[in-house]
């Protein structure tokens, strides 16, 4: 199972609940760029292997979190072996926790035989985390609320340079840096023109993070210098992306910025809808 990355295209913070969450309108993209999640059925309980030692392999991680409520929600009785295979860094503001949990839930309604119809999933997923519905689909969507509901939108399969400098970005601390006195930046666009992205793509979240650390103003600036159709920052960051209309564009601006970056840099194209995972691989690779 292959577990996508996404870029938010555009992140609207409309204001803050009661409960503490945030409402926004964020128009998300997966991409090629994935980590690699294999699961199997059998023995006792609930085991996870991961490449990256320093994740936690137990309760506290969001893939043990998503096989236990699926257990429990069905009744499966069997345990579950689970081994994932990091290619999306962590922290970064592209949802691999988020999509890793996903393909746990579809990885297991596929083996116990889909006990589980879509709406179910989306349920178990929205408890679980505000990012965790959209990887169900893997395809572009408007999320909204909390960004759990979502509506299917059209995009072109634009390619993506994505720069992660490494700066420590907690999501809660950029909501807890918002101000929303001044109300939002963005407007409420209800139309995201597929094909000029440069007149709506933004993100609110982005002023927290560049009043922080405002280096990655200049690696922003690095992107459109590279020839960027436009550039942001996914999420509540660090990793900002370049939008590129080809492949070989986002290449050699990756090259041209591995001159003098020395953070992590990979090149993806978004998948726009229903394809065979065996083909992201050679839409996706590190510079």
């Amino acid at each position: 199972m292959r577990c996508p990355a996404k870029v938010n295209l555009y992140l609207r913070v409309v204001g803050r609940r009661p409960d503490g969450y945030h409402e926004v309108v964020t128009v998300m993209q997966p991409l090629a760029l994935a980590d690699v999640l294999t699961v199997t059925l059998g023995g006792e309980g609930i085991s996870l292997t991961c490449d990256r030692p320093e994740l936690p392999q137990g309760e506290e991680n969001l893939v043990w979190r998503a096989a236990r409520q699926f257990q429990e929600e069905t009744g499966l009785k069997q345990g579950v072996r689970l081994s994932l295979a990091k290619q999306i860094p962590v922290a970064a503001g592209l949802g691999g926790g988020s999509s890793d949990a996903a393909g746990t839930l579809l990885a297991l309604n596929d083996l116990a035989g889909k006990p589980l119809p879509q709406s179910r999933l989306h349920r178990l997923a929205s408890l679980l985390g505000a990012d965790v519905p959209f990887f169900l689909a893997r395809e572009p969507a408007v999320g909204r609320g909390t960004g759990t509901q979502l509506s299917a939108v059209t995009l072109l399969p634009y390619w993506y340079l994505l720069v992660n400098p490494g700066v420590p970005l907690s999501t809660r601390w950029v909501y807890e840096n918002l101000d929303l006195a001044g109300g939002p930046t963005l407007p409420a666009s209800q139309a995201w023109d597929p094909e000029h992205p440069e007149t709506w793509v933004g993100n609110d979240l982005g002023k927290v993070a560049l009043k922080r650390f405002p280096e990655l103003a200049l690696l922003l600036a690095g992107l459109s210098e590279a020839g960027a159709w436009c550039q942001g920052i996914s999420g509540s960051g660090p990793t900002l992306f370049g939008l590129f209309r080809t492949r070989e564009a986002a290449h050699q601006a990756g090259l041209r910025l591995r001159r003098t970056f020395r953070g992590w840099l990979a090149v993806a194209r978004g998948l726009t809808g229903p394809e065979p995972e065996t083909t992201w691989e050679q839409y996706a690779w590190m510079i």
